[in-house]
């Protein structure tokens, strides 16, 4: 495993010889498989897993609750046990440009394409392309 310099890694499980870019945040609970490439200024949250030889482009964040608030409804700031964790999983060889916004609980197949700045809001299947917001299958590969 080769982790730059600059980079928050928070009790995750990084796989073999797995690159992190430098400005990369992994947080508590992450799992990344072996031979993963994660490029500079990626955000990898809570819930997320990476199966072996993933790529991850510049920038490419995950989000893993759907509908995150402030505070309860009760006004008082949330903390851990207020989040409804979103769990999402990308598959092996499946490859995200930069710039990509996971929703949580999605899963991406393996071999999947996901084009630049795309947003994924659903499940992606294996081997497919999709880009745009929200991100749909194209026919290009």
């Amino acid at each position: 495993m080769v982790v730059s310099p600059f980079t928050n890694l928070y009790g995750c499980r990084i796989g073999d010889e797995t690159r992190v870019g430098p400005y990369v945040e992994i947080q508590r609970g992450v799992v990344i498989g072996a031979r993963c490439k994660i490029q500079s200024h990626a955000f990898i949250c809570s819930g997320v897993e990476l199966e072996d030889e993933v790529f991850v482009g510049h920038g490419t964040l995950f989000i893993n609750d759907k509908l995150p608030r402030a505070t309860t409804d009760s006004g008082a700031l949330k903390g851990e046990p207020d989040w409804e964790l979103q769990r999402t999983v990308v598959e092996r060889s499946a490859a995200l440009g930069s710039g990509v916004v996971v929703l949580g609980g999605v899963r991406i197949g393996a071999g999947a394409l996901v084009g630049a700045g795309a947003v994924v809001t659903n499940d992606v299947a294996a081997g497919e392309t999709v880009m745009g917001v929200p991100a749909r299958a194209s026919a290009d590969r």
